[in-house]
């Protein structure tokens, strides 16, 4: 993968989109991009791009647009950033109070990163079983909460397989972004998990 010729691409789009949400996504992907090749530095700059863009395009969207403050959550945990503001943000925008699964997965997020395991641990395991959610990072986001080291890695590897299998990614960039997210958060409870794959960083 070029990925040097994928960010050059993911910068150039973000400059032209029209639209918040369109230079928030493409920002986004430039980041990932940025992360694949090493720099740090640079991931970190279009990924706070992206937040800023996410932000701004909130009082667009329906109030049932999740994937916004899902995706400034997983922006700052891509480069080990704190994420508070953005969890904060997310839960008061009503993610707690969300019936959809990817509501009840913006809070599941944004409860692990506050430290607030056990409310997390309610919204994974209500979206494990939903029809419309994939089982496998319900069941990462419960092992997370719990802590359980055994469950953790066995459901990060079937994420990532999932990733693997799949034709589509975010602005065509092949990064298994949740992944990294729950990598982060398991790190952060001192859950290891030893992953290789073209769609993770080298």
């Amino acid at each position: 993968m070029d990925w040097a010729g994928v960010a050059r691409r993911q910068e150039e789009r973000s400059a032209a989109a029209q639209g918040a949400v369109l230079r928030a996504n493409a920002a986004y992907g430039a980041g990932l991009a940025h992360l694949m090749l090493g720099d740090r530095e640079a991931a970190r700059a279009w990924l706070d791009r992206a937040v800023s863009a996410y932000r701004e395009s909130w009082a667009e969207a329906r109030p049932d647009s999740w994937g916004r403050p899902i995706a400034t959550i997983k922006s700052r945990l891509l480069v080990d950033e704190p994420a508070e503001v953005e969890a904060r943000w997310a839960l008061e925008v009503g993610a707690d109070r969300a019936e959809t699964p990817i509501g009840r997965y913006a809070a599941a997020l944004a409860h692990l990163v506050l430290g607030d395991d056990e409310q997390a641990r309610v919204h994974a395991d209500a979206i494990r079983t939903a029809d419309d959610f994939p089982a496998e990072v319900g069941d990462a986001l419960a092992a997370v909460a719990a802590t359980d080291a055994i469950a953790y890695v066995e459901a990060l590897e079937r994420v990532l397989a999932s990733f693997e299998t799949r034709s589509d990614y975010l602005e065509d960039v092949p990064v298994a972004d949740t992944v990294l997210v729950l990598r982060a958060l398991g790190e952060a409870r001192g859950l290891r998990a030893e992953l290789s794959s073209p769609l993770l960083p080298g």
